[in-house]
């Protein structure tokens, strides 16, 4: 991997039934992310749109799937090590379609593991600004 290459996943769409699902997963019905009617009568939105913290679960999914898989006969542990610079900054309409974009800006050692640190984005199809961007740090470990 070199810093200056971008890996980009494929693109998902996510729908009402996901968010629904997540919203009871971590109890939060607010009506903006699970009332289609209601978000489309009383927000400017025109419709519902995903939590911001779902978005940036998929990262594990869209990593998954843009990433290099790991060198065969090395099965590193993948620790989620946390995030810098999390910002939302497109709200993203249930229906749309999204792919993330990793650029591994730095691989240290820690320990006796490797801590990479990946500027993220998250595109929303059609819309001029990301849904998100981060600098997310991943621990690999023997």
């Amino acid at each position: 991997m070199t810093a200056a290459e971008p890996y980009l996943s494929d693109w998902y769409q996510i729908d009402q039934p996901m968010v629904d699902r997540f919203a009871d997963a971590i109890d939060d019905h607010q009506f903006i992310h699970i009332d289609p009617a209601r978000a489309k009568a009383e927000t400017r939105y025109g419709g519902t749109i995903v939590h911001g913290f779902y978005l940036l679960s998929l990262l594990t999914r869209f990593g998954q799937n843009a990433l290099p898989a790991p060198t065969p006969g090395t099965v590193p542990v993948e620790i989620n090590y946390g995030f810098d610079k999390v910002r939302f900054l497109t709200p993203v309409p249930v229906g749309a379609r999204l792919r993330a974009s990793f650029t591994l800006v730095e691989s240290v050692p820690k320990g006796n593991a490797t801590l990479r640190r990946y500027d993220v984005s998250l595109e929303l199809e059609g819309a001029e600004r990301p849904a998100l961007i981060a600098q997310w740090l991943v621990l690999l470990s023997a």
